[in-house]
């Protein structure tokens, strides 16, 4: 038996078991409802053993795959396609990569990891399985079967088709025409192929809280025990989604030699939609938890998210829209993912519509917003901001394939466009982010207010003057020197608004980004107070939240700088083969680029890449050396620059060398790009404010605390947190009044009492099962509301910081 018909055998087997899972589960939910328990409990562990076996079944079939790549056996035509003939050290990781670096496998691995989630889903539920969990999975494994359905029944996204003889010769080598078929050169780098299984991983874990949400409608179960089943998933998979995206970033930036790294691609939006609204729904599970409100939030949040989900791999597969990174369209994953996406938002409106009563908040005034400078106003705000803004960048990535009367109808819009949307939204969400942490719930005290943010607002005043000494000394002379320079480049940035207004929104952020930093590391400060064996779990988790709000007022102010402030240089420099050298240095800004030679080396896999070497001087002073190249594929002839880069703390001079003119002169671009180290410092801060919780977790379980595994534990332990933090003010100032100190700790204890209710009685089984759940829930629910603020306001810092 062939490796393909291995595979195939995989696929019909992980369909079969798909709908097995599907019809057991279903009829269990009907049986349960006709009181018929135990045989109801019958078919939902025949459903629950089926989903196991699908994801057995896709492993398989993955393996397969695997096995091939590094073996070198390309009987399977998809191996053929995405083997790599890298010779570089990590060789190894692009043969492993071939199996999401194409169209069928990647599809293949989404789904084999939509099994494995469902099957984490059943072992961590195992000790305590509610009619809530098989409807979860009943959901999933639906989604699951329209993914399996689309490999098997859709030739183009067959994995496991047999190579055409014509690529082989008599002898069975391989041919010259098959050498022209191989893995992009591109994608062999390091980020680059560890990027996609971080997104996919996002991707797939996602599925569950909608699964859970639409479950929770189906059940008419409006408690908290769907939030908490779910919050692990959703913060796991929110982080991952993160961390691919960072990880996307640093490849376009290094190996596609245009200087950025976010480019608006239609395939980089859809990766961002669902992690927009995941904020929202983080915020809305954090609000549900606390307070019972939020709830259809909530659930239209988790059905909008993966809405988007799907909606990404519409945008890759579908041929609608066209990008760099998007496959050839197929007309069975139009129509289907086309229907999951219709479907999945009619779960959601539909079920809200039939059960609007029993999925109200418990206290009808939860849902009112009884004033603006409050901490709900500002969870409404955060939820807004969000929907609207991934609302408005889906319409506008799917505009060019829309009708010409719509607005942007027919139309491919410009990086500049998006620009000028997502600045002043990203800005006015980062203002409520800085803010919030100061509010009060339902209403917040002027005087407290004040009090609270005095200190960190006179050190985020002296941060804003330095941020504006460097803007007036150095960003605003370089957006001066590029307008004056003209061209596409001065059209571009003009294009985004006129000077008054573009340099105008660079003040504001500056402002926010040190409100932003310096609320945050106060609030850091706080939490590390008077740490003891029984708080560390507690303070540790505030601080990680503090870290990730810090971080992304580091990220804005690498933003700004890194994206409107670049200066950038094209042109030729002259150079005489017979003297081996340049006529002139190149010069940007104050740095001088000196050749010093080039190179032509020929790789062991046919390539040949071509490098030339300059040193870079800096007011005449040498700084280091930059060796640009450009890589010829021999069998395709497809270019991959390799830029070069020296950084500086404050900004990197990027050199990407482009080849030479008829006339042999060296064509070069060279860019200096200010601030862009803060955004990766920012993002590894971010990274780390979301691990930290797990460290927290560790220690706290060293410590023989298993009952805090649940998620609204960790929010009622950080809420009794920041009770500590309020009695702390009010003890070193008495003036702050104590009525507001007061009630705002009422209402803290209330939502602690509430929320360690809902834990015992909801989900203290689940916290008893021991490993499994806590490898696939608990470490990641530890991490929840840090995340959130890592998303832009964590739910744990906002919940504690502002009493």
């Amino acid at each position: 038996m062939g490796v393909s018909m291995i595979g195939l055998l995989g696929l019909l087997v992980a369909f079969a078991g798909c709908v097995i899972s599907v019809l057991c589960l279903g009829v269990a939910h009907i049986l349960y409802k006709k009181r018929s328990f135990e045989r109801s409990e019958t078919f939902a562990w025949g459903g629950r053993l089926a989903a196991v076996l699908v994801a057995a079944a896709l492993t398989v079939c993955c393996a397969v795959l695997v096995w091939c790549f590094f073996t070198g056996d390309n009987s399977i035509q998809y191996v053929l396609d995405n083997r790599s003939n890298s010779v570089s050290d990590i060789a190894w990781l692009y043969k492993l990569a071939g199996l999401w670096a194409g169209r069928q496998g990647s599809l293949l691995f989404w789904a084999w990891l939509i099994a494995v989630f469902n099957s984490v889903l059943v072992f961590a539920t195992r000790r305590d399985t509610r009619p809530l969990d098989n409807g979860a999975l009943c959901i999933a494994q639906l989604v699951l079967t329209a993914f399996v359905s689309v490999l098997l029944f859709s030739e183009a996204n067959m994995p496991f088709l047999t190579t055409d003889s014509r690529y082989f010769a008599e002898n069975g080598v391989l041919n010259a025409a098959a050498s022209m078929r191989s893995m992009n050169a591109l994608l062999e780098h390091w980020a680059m192929a560890i990027h996609p299984p971080t997104l996919f991983i996002g991707y797939a874990g996602l599925t569950l809280p909608f699964a859970y949400a639409v479950a929770a409608l189906i059940v008419n179960d409006d408690s908290a025990l769907w939030v908490n089943r779910s919050t692990g998933y959703l913060m796991f998979s929110w982080l991952l989604l993160g961390i691919g995206i960072g990880l996307g970033a640093v490849w376009a930036y290094v190996v596609l030699g245009w200087g950025g790294y976010w480019g608006w691609d239609p395939v980089e939006n859809a990766s961002l939609l669902p992690w927009l609204v995941g904020v929202a729904l983080i915020h809305s599970f954090t609000v549900y938890r606390q307070r019972g409100a939020f709830k259809r939030w909530s659930v239209f949040c988790a059905c909008l998210t993966f809405c988007f989900v799907v909606l990404g791999t519409f945008i890759t597969r579908s041929g609608l829209v066209q990008s760099v990174h998007a496959f050839e369209g197929d007309p069975v994953s139009l129509v289907m993912f086309g229907a999951l996406i219709v479907l999945s938002l009619l779960a959601g409106i539909v079920g809200l519509i039939v059960r609007r009563k029993s999925f109200g908040a418990v206290n009808a005034a939860d849902d009112d917003i009884e004033s603006m400078a409050s901490k709900e106003a500002a969870y409404y705000v955060n939820n807004l901001i969000m929907v609207v803004f991934a609302v408005l960048l889906a319409y506008m990535t799917v505009s060019s394939a829309l009708p010409s009367w719509l607005p942007f109808g027919g139309q491919s819009l410009s990086a500049g466009t998006y620009n000028a949307i997502a600045r002043p939204l990203g800005i006015a969400y980062l203002a409520v982010l800085a803010i919030c942490p100061l509010l009060g719930w339902r209403r917040t005290d002027k005087k407290a207010f004040w009090r609270a943010a005095r200190v960190p607002g006179l050190c985020a005043l002296l941060l804003f003057i330095v941020l504006m000494v460097y803007f007036a000394t150095y960003l605003l002379p370089s957006y001066n020197a590029m307008i004056a320079m003209g061209g596409t480049t001065a059209e571009g940035l003009l294009e985004q608004g006129a000077p008054a207004y573009y340099n105008g929104l660079t003040v504001v952020g500056f402002a926010v980004a040190s409100l932003l930093v310096f609320n945050a590391l106060f609030m850091a400060v706080r939490a590390l107070k008077r740490v003891t064996a029984a708080t560390v779990r507690r303070r540790l988790s505030l601080f990680g939240g503090s870290v990730a709000h810090a971080a992304m007022g580091v990220i804005l102010v690498g933003l700004i700088g890194s994206s409107m402030y670049v200066t950038e240089v094209t042109d030729y420099v002259p150079y005489s083969e017979d003297e081996d050298a340049t006529v002139e240095p190149f010069v940007i800004q104050d740095f001088e680029l000196q050749y010093t030679g080039n190179n032509i080396e020929e790789l062991g896999n046919g390539n040949v890449k071509y490098t030339v070497y300059f040193d870079a001087y800096r007011d005449g002073a040498f700084v280091g050396s930059v060796a640009p190249a450009v890589q010829v594929v021999g069998a395709t002839q497809q270019q991959k620059l390799e830029a070069s880069v020296i950084s500086f703390p404050l900004e990197d001079l990027f050199v990407v060398y482009r080849g030479v003119n008829e006339n042999g002169d060296f064509s070069m671009d060279v860019r200096v790009n200010p601030l862009i180290s803060l955004v990766w410092v920012g993002f590894g801060l971010l990274m780390v404010g979301c691990l930290i919780p797990l460290f927290a977790k560790r220690a706290s379980k060293r410590e023989g605390d298993e009952g805090d595994d649940e998620p609204v534990r960790v929010l009622a332990a950080e809420a009794a947190t920041a009770d500590e933090v309020a009695d702390e003010a009010a003890a070193e100032r008495p003036g702050i009044v104590e009525a507001t100190v007061a009630e705002e700790v009422a209402l803290v204890e209330d939502a602690e009492g509430d929320a360690a209710a809902g834990a015992d009685g909801a989900t203290a089984a689940t916290a008893e099962g021991g490993a499994a759940d806590g490898a696939d829930k608990a470490p990641a629910a530890d991490g929840a509301d840090e995340a959130g603020a890592a998303g832009a306001a964590s739910a744990a810092a906002d919940a504690g910081e502002g009493k």
